[in-house]
């Protein structure tokens, strides 16, 4: 079986996309599947090639045995909404060129953002093979729940284009169930579309000592540790986060920041600015050294802005947490505050709510219900083992390739209606 896999973001990235992207792509190896990655020049969050890398037409690099092929994109920041069109457009063509010359016998396209879907989409139709849309964000809602796009007409064309590739798809993966409803809501077979949620990596993330060296380096040893561990873009409302800690009275509670992304810049000022010295920024960090900065925390935290879209939300940092035995203090409505509390595996408050983020802050603090949240941690992190949650994707994907599948859509008849 051979499968080809479009993704913006791939390994030595580390956010979401690439690392589910990674971990999957090496579990269907290990069963026998061959893997081909098409994504683009390493570059997020900054827009800055990585070293070691140049925005070429085409590379290619064996990575973990995995085939990955590098091709030319308009590289830009996650800043203004026209430049990242032309990002994610110029990926979309230069994968589509590339992709026609690959064997496979399915394409998958995973967003967001969902332009990669149009290269998978139009791949399947050139080299007649099936294809998995991916659905790890509903885009364009996201983006229009953000600000980043105002223009109603703009918003309702790609919604329709949005529509049509799931109607396009021999297969839908949504990571939630919720945006499985929202599918079916919109009309879109729910014969086609199958969960598979993120997850935890249960061998690179496990409970473990803190990290007594890197505590002192970074002079809290003797601090309750809030940490932030991944990208500081629009949607997370950290700059609500930072002008709350400015109204915590507790000394001893330190906030941990880790990452990069088109915030990052305009939090550092804000906490500058309020002369805050309960926060430590630090630089992003390779995706091996992650579980030694979770082991210092004692709570992750995981916060969106206060959005209906995002209720269908689950930011996959809870896993990662709670497989190293660390309470979320989570900041999302709908899905994810529903998988915590039904595992008791950390504790919610309200999305941009000051109050109620202190109030539940300090709740952690009484120890006896903190060993509580740590044992729903454990709990969470077992049924949302990765590697089983990849061979059940690897399933669907066989199961897609067989040759009685039926398409929903009639390709020679396409419509955007």
């Amino acid at each position: 079986m051979r499968i080809l896999f479009i993704t913006d973001n791939f390994p030595p990235e580390i956010n979401a996309p690439a690392t589910r992207t990674y971990e999957h792509c090496k579990e269907w190896m290990d069963k026998g599947a061959e893997v081909t990655v098409i994504t683009c020049a390493p570059n997020f969050p900054r827009g800055e090639i990585y070293k070691g890398y140049k925005n070429k037409f085409y590379q290619k690099e064996i990575i973990d045995q995995i085939e990955v092929i590098r091709v030319w994109s308009y590289v830009s920041s996650n800043k203004g909404f026209a430049k990242r069109v032309l990002d994610y457009f110029s990926f979309a063509c230069t994968s589509f060129v590339v992709g026609l010359f690959q064997k496979f016998d399915i394409v998958i396209a995973t967003s967001p953002q969902f332009f990669t879907t149009w290269s998978a989409s139009a791949l399947s139709f050139f080299k007649q093979k099936p294809w998995i849309f991916e659905l790890r964000d509903l885009w364009p809602e996201s983006i229009e729940s953000i600000g980043a796009i105002k223009h109603k007409k703009i918003i309702n064309i790609l919604e329709k284009i949005e529509l049509f590739l799931y109607r396009d798809a021999n297969r839908v993966i949504p990571v939630t169930d919720a945006f499985k409803k929202n599918l079916i809501l919109r009309g879109i077979n729910s014969t086609k579309i199958k969960v598979i949620t993120n997850g935890s990596n249960l061998e690179l993330f496990q409970e473990q000592e803190k990290d007594s060296t890197l505590l002192k380096e970074l002079g809290l040893t003797d601090k309750f540790v809030v940490g932030y561990i991944g990208t500081h873009g629009l949607a997370h409302s950290l700059d609500f986060i930072i002008q709350s800690i400015s109204n915590i009275k507790d000394d001893s509670i330190h906030f941990l920041f880790v990452g990069d992304g088109a915030e990052k810049e305009k939090i550092m000022k804000l906490a500058n600015e309020l002369k805050l010295d309960n926060i430590t920024f630090l630089a992003p960090i390779k995706k091996e050294l992650v579980p030694k900065y979770l082991s210092i925390i004692d709570v992750s935290l995981a916060p969106l802005k206060k959005s209906d879209t995002f209720k269908s939300v689950i930011p996959s940092k809870i896993f990662e947490a709670a497989a190293m035995k660390k309470p979320t203090l989570l900041g999302v409505e709908g899905q994810a505050q529903e998988i915590i509390e039904r595992f008791n595996a950390g504790i919610c408050f309200e999305p941009e709510n000051q109050n109620d983020f202190i109030e539940k802050l300090m709740l952690l603090r009484d120890e006896t219900f903190y060993r509580s949240l740590q044992m729903g941690a454990v709990r969470l992190s077992k049924s949302f083992d990765r590697k089983k949650l990849a061979l059940q994707m690897l399933e669907i994907i066989q199961d897609t390739i067989q040759p009685n599948e039926i398409k929903e859509f009639n390709r020679k008849k396409p419509t955007f209606s």
